[in-house]
């Protein structure tokens, strides 16, 4: 059996010990968005995500939210992030109070601005289900969060505050539409739109 000196002995543990911070490191990194922190990588209903871009929405020169997209493998145009598989989410992180019902209808006109004519009959009623619970929620003050998931199976999850909404849309196209309001021809703003798509 070797000798190994003392100093051996503890190199190799130093050197251990690296690699597990480093690894510990990996595991749990954050990116800091306008002071908001994104992990890079997170869990949702056991499939593992990362994030793919984040970003700020600018309404002139004003921050309004952070957005942060996380899908299974990294997609770089919106039809790779329509088409990806498995689930999806939209993190959004208010920078300023809000009206709730504001931010409702803007959402509405973003998907009437990025999807096919044909599609809105079938929209509507998701539509009017989403308008209702931002109604509901009165006002987002700044720090407060919202997820848009979309989970296989289940439908289109949206949680505010830490607190899942119920009634989810099952339809996949609803989830799109709601993706095409950040990623569509006519995007609530461009320079998000490729922070989402990892181009910054």
């Amino acid at each position: 059996m070797p000798a190994f000196s003392l100093s051996t002995v503890f190199s190799r543990l130093a050197l251990a010990a690296c690699l597990a911070a480093a690894a510990f490191g990996a595991a749990a990194a954050q990116v800091d968005v306008a002071g908001v922190k994104l992990e890079d990588r997170m869990d949702l209903h056991g499939s593992a995500l990362q994030l793919n871009g984040a970003g700020i929405r600018y309404k002139a020169i004003f921050k309004v939210y952070t957005a942060g997209l996380y899908v299974g493998k990294k997609v770089s145009t919106p039809e790779e992030a329509l088409a990806a598989p498995g689930p999806k989410r939209v993190a959004i992180t208010m920078l300023r109070d809000i009206d709730a019902n504001e931010l409702g209808k803007l959402f509405t006109k973003g998907v009437e601005e990025n999807s096919p004519k044909s599609e809105m009959v079938n929209l509507i009623p998701g539509l009017l289900r989403m308008g209702q619970m931002f109604a509901d929620q009165k006002q987002l003050k700044t720090g407060d969060t919202f997820n848009i998931d979309w989970v296989p199976g289940t439908g289109t999850v949206i949680t505010v505050r830490g607190v899942p909404q119920p009634d989810p849309v099952k339809e996949p196209a609803f989830f799109n539409a709601l993706l095409r309001i950040w990623l569509g021809p006519n995007p609530a703003d461009w320079k998000l739109k490729d922070a989402l798509l990892g181009k910054q």
